[in-house]
Order: structure tokens, then C-alpha cells, then sequence
């Protein structure tokens, strides 16, 4: 599953597309096949993304996404510092999501 990933230009936030449009939820993802520097290259260009970039992810058995490498999914999970400030602050398990 290839998956398309960069940070929203006006706040900075780290963002997935969705097909649609950009999300800061890594779950609203969509595998972008081959299409990943194309969809990247538009959205850069109507200045919605900065540094727009595709990276493996993975799907589990009930459809959650999650990137495939350890430096995406703390991009994904938010501040790892204080997970009460992180995507996932009532998840306990939060932390153990990121390894």
C-alpha cells in the first residue's frame, strides 16, 4: 500500500490523502498506487502541501492504516512528548502504536 503524505502549508500540520482531499488522520488514507508523485505534484502546485511524498503503509484485518516505518508513525501519532497532545490522547495504547 503506497500512501501520500506531507504537511498542510498554512498550519503545518502533517497531512494523508484522502482522495479527496488532505487529512491530519492517518486513517483516511488511500493507497495511491502509482499515482502518489502525480496527486504530490498537483497539490504542491495549488500550493495545498508542502513537501508532498509517498511511503509504504500497511492495513490491518479491520482496515486501520499505518505507516510502515517507525519515523511515519510518529508523524502520524502527533507529539510524542505528551501523548495528551497527540491524535490519540484517550487511546492508552497509543504509545505502542508508534513501535
Amino acid at each position: 500500500m503506497n500512501i501520500l503524505t506531507g504537511n498542510d502549508l498554512a498550519t503545518g500540520d502533517v497531512i494523508w490523502w484522502t482522495g479527496q482531499g488532505w487529512s491530519i488522520h492517518v486513517n483516511d488514507a488511500v493507497d495511491v498506487g502509482e499515482k502518489g508523485a502525480e496527486i504530490a505534484q498537483a497539490e504542491a502546485a495549488a500550493r495545498r502541501v508542502n513537501e508532498a511524498y509517498v511511503i509504504d503503509g500497511e492495513q490491518d484485518g479491520v482496515g486501520n492504516i499505518r505507516p510502515a516505518h517507525i519515523k511515519e508513525r510518529i508523524r502520524a501519532l502527533g507529539p510524542t512528548v505528551r501523548l495528551d497532545l497527540s491524535l490519540k490522547p484517550a487511546d492508552p495504547n497509543a504509545g505502542n502504536w508508534v513501535i
